[in-house]
């Protein structure tokens, strides 16, 4: 299973900038099957003079600080648009920032990622799938196991 956020207006299509989202919605996604599990809603970044936004990065007024919360333990963020900064952010926290046309509905999306899940196709997929089998598998101490009753009749 792959957790997904997308930046979007009304649930369907990839429609805003990260950094200035004012909600992004999350999918589980695995073969097959996608499911809704988070829905935010975020403080419009207001525009500033003709080249900037209110917020600034690791401030206390930093906007995209919320939106790297809600996203943590995704796999991917899809956004009409991301800006470099917040590439970079993402990427540290081990999220693939993946940008496509303004408009492009989500189902599509999440298609196009269930079957990269079987079929491969998206390196980003493919990455995320090893690194979450990875941290699933325990690891096992060898001289530290025990043996254990697999039924009553090894009661004496």
């Amino acid at each position: 299973m792959l957790r997904i956020a997308f930046a979007s207006t009304d649930r369907v299509h990839v429609n805003l900038h990260f950094g200035g989202a004012e909600s992004l919605v999350i999918f589980d996604v695995e073969p097959g099957r996608a499911d809704l599990v988070g829905v935010a809603a975020f403080q419009k970044a207001e525009q500033v003079g003709s080249d900037g936004r209110v917020g600034l990065e690791g401030t206390v007024q930093d906007k995209v600080l919320a939106k790297l919360d809600f996203v943590q333990g995704c796999a991917a963020v899809y956004a009409a648009s991301i800006g470099a900064s917040s590439i970079r952010r993402l990427m540290a926290l081990g999220i693939q920032p993946v940008i496509v046309d303004d408009g492009h509905e989500i189902l599509d999306l999440l298609n196009e990622v269930s079957l990269a899940m079987v079929y491969g196709g998206l390196p980003w997929v493919d990455r995320a799938k090893a690194n979450a089998e990875k941290s699933a598998q325990v690891q096992r101490i060898d001289d530290d196991s025990r043996r254990l009753m697999a039924s009553v009749d090894e009661l004496d």
